[in-house]
């Protein structure tokens, strides 16, 4: 099961496996958009006196190994940073909210660094709720026509 079906019936009994896709989906590595490798988490660790492979943090995130030791919940704990009770407790949202939290600051944070981006967000704080609203509305049409225009120059054929 993954994590958004898990969240979506209320299941707050997520598997290791469940639990551990979801630290490398929000857990990301700075200035980076994708997700860390299992090589890299295991260097990391390695890092800082743990033991531990690629392949078996591999094994873990699918499933083929589901019972690590408390060393290695606890290396990849601090790694993620978060407790290592998170890999115990069936009650894992309080501490997903706030990585989601986080990511979207993140990602909020990463379009304000994009050139003229910053501009327009603070010129849109001056603006009546109507308006924030037209304006949004505005941008999701360029938004799409940039994209039409995207796809046609991709694929003049169709």
């Amino acid at each position: 099961m993954t994590d958004d079906t898990a969240r979506r019936r209320g299941d707050t009994d997520r598997s290791l496996a469940d639990k551990l896709t979801f630290l490398y989906q929000h857990k990301l590595p700075a200035g980076r958009s994708k997700p860390y490798t299992d090589r890299e988490v295991a260097e990391a660790v390695r890092h800082t006196g743990g033991d531990v492979s690629a392949s078996y943090l591999h094994a873990l995130r699918t499933g083929k190994r589901t019972n690590p030791t408390k060393q290695h919940m606890e290396a990849l704990a601090a790694f993620f940073g978060v407790p290592a009770a998170y890999f115990l407790s069936g009650d894992t949202g309080g501490i997903d909210a706030e990585l989601r939290r986080l990511q979207e600051l993140r990602d909020l944070n990463e379009a304000l660094q994009t050139p003229g981006v910053r501009a327009v967000a603070l010129k849109a704080r001056g603006l009546s709720e109507a308006n924030r609203a037209n304006l949004d509305a505005i941008l999701d049409h360029v938004l799409s026509l940039e994209r039409s225009a995207l796809r046609e120059t991709a694929d003049p054929e169709t």
